[in-house]
């Protein structure tokens, strides 16, 4: 099923720089709803500076705005006359921007994060080791927010934080729609009393190079792990490396380590590759042919995120290439870590250096058994492509254009005297 009709889509997000996934996102998406036939819009909420990589090239010639708190009369009276049917929101840091999309548009949200159910939006605690956090968002969190150190030591900050996501949390009832890509976020949101006629399912597609169109070729199995990400804390990479030894120790064999991605660990990660004599080659970011080349080349994906991350899309576009993948069994990773299938899971929770180091030996142990991952990880990379994802999108983007919560002079006069009061 497609939208009846065309419609004006305000693509509503924080960055318009291309920072990370929910860039990548929109980047492909924009198109793609161009091409269906609807005319898109931009609103961004940090500003860009010149010679920044943007998520809209200029060759679409969108219209777009900068949240800028000093013109919000006239940023109103100019997104009124471009009169959007509806605003597709990618969450923001502003409270006061999402309570103004939400008083004057039908809004659908695409939850990328945890915003509105944890203070941080991390989602797990950090002592006396990181592991995924279950909790019900409430002010119990504030309570352990310091024994579990779930983020830094300013109270006032962990505060604010939690009045922000209360406040966020009273306004969930206003959006038409809330998206998510994974069961695990499909589950979160539910807990956090979500209704499931206004909860959907809709995985993200791939936003690089689609799958290749010939299975992949079972090839000689030479113990090269990538790892493709950001080199901080959460994402375990200290975790992989302290693993590499033991599963070449299980293996019997050497095992190599790249790692493309930059970070704040960076300095201390490869100060601990070189302490415990691992083969680790530290890339740095890699543009998109860089990470293609990278994923041909390698064995395995190792996705060891220690917290609940929402999706991690980098093991379906490493799956493009027959790339099969190892992890954690957490947030939504196993909904595209199917042991045995597209890769091997090693327990989340808690998740250990040995729990990895067993699923990186096991995937790699068995020349057919690897050679029947990277089957799989191409047959299910197949499943999430942009014209999949758009039916599923677009019905749900059309039943929130029924009815427009006000008009364009209450829209504008609004701002206005919200100018005037501050």
């Amino acid at each position: 099923m497609i939208a009846d009709r065309p419609m004006r889509i305000l693509i509503a997000t924080a960055s318009r720089t291309m920072i990370g996934g929910i860039e990548k996102y929109v980047q492909v998406l924009i198109p793609a709803l161009l091409a269906r036939g609807h005319a898109v819009a931009m609103l961004y909420e940090y500003p860009c500076t010149a010679g920044d990589v943007v998520v809209d090239s200029l060759e679409l010639g969108l219209k777009s705005w900068y949240w800028d708190p000093g013109r919000q009369a006239a940023l109103g009276q100019e997104m009124a006359d471009w009169n959007p049917d509806l605003v597709y929101a990618h969450g923001f840091e502003s409270m006061d921007l999402e309570e103004f999309l939400l008083d004057h548009f039908p809004v659908v949200l695409y939850a990328h994060v945890y915003q509105g159910t944890c203070i941080t939006g991390r989602k797990c605690h950090a002592f006396p080791a990181i592991r995924p956090c279950e909790r019900h968002f409430g002010p119990k969190c504030l309570a352990l927010y310091y024994p579990r150190r779930c983020g830094g030591l300013n109270p006032w900050k962990a505060l604010q934080l939690y009045q922000v996501n209360v406040r966020r949390n009273s306004r969930r009832k206003d959006y038409r729609s809330i998206i998510v890509a994974s069961r695990h976020m499909y589950d979160e949101f539910l807990k956090h009393d979500v209704s499931s006629e206004k909860l959907h399912l809709v995985p993200l597609p791939i936003t690089g190079h689609g799958p290749r169109e010939k299975p992949p070729v079972p090839r000689t199995i030479e113990g090269r792990v990538l790892f493709i990400g950001r080199l901080t804390d959460l994402k375990g990479v200290r975790n992989l490396i302290e693993a590499i030894p033991i599963a070449s120790n299980l293996l019997n064999r050497p095992l190599s380590l790249s790692i493309a991605g930059e970070g704040q660990q960076r300095r201390q990660l490869e100060g601990l590759s070189n302490r415990l004599g691992v083969a680790a080659n530290f890339l740095g970011w890699l543009d998109a042919p860089g990470r293609e080349d990278a994923m041909r080349q390698a064995d395995l994906l190792a996705v060891p995120s220690l917290w609940p991350e929402p999706f991690g899309l980098v093991g379906i576009e490493a799956g493009c290439f027959g790339l099969p993948a190892v992890g954690y069994a957490v947030g939504g990773i196993p909904d595209w870590l199917i042991p045995g299938q597209t890769g091997e899971l090693a327990p989340g929770d808690p998740p250990t250096v040995e729990g990895l180091a067993e699923a990186m030996a096991r995937a790699l142990a068995d020349p057919e058994h690897h050679a029947r991952l990277s089957r799989g990880a191409w047959e299910l990379s197949k499943q999430f492509d942009t014209p999949r994802h758009l039916a599923m999108l677009e019905p749900i983007l059309s039943a929130a254009v029924s009815v427009k919560p006000e008009n364009r002079e209450v829209l504008v006069d609004s701002l206005m005297t919200r100018e005037q009061s501050e």
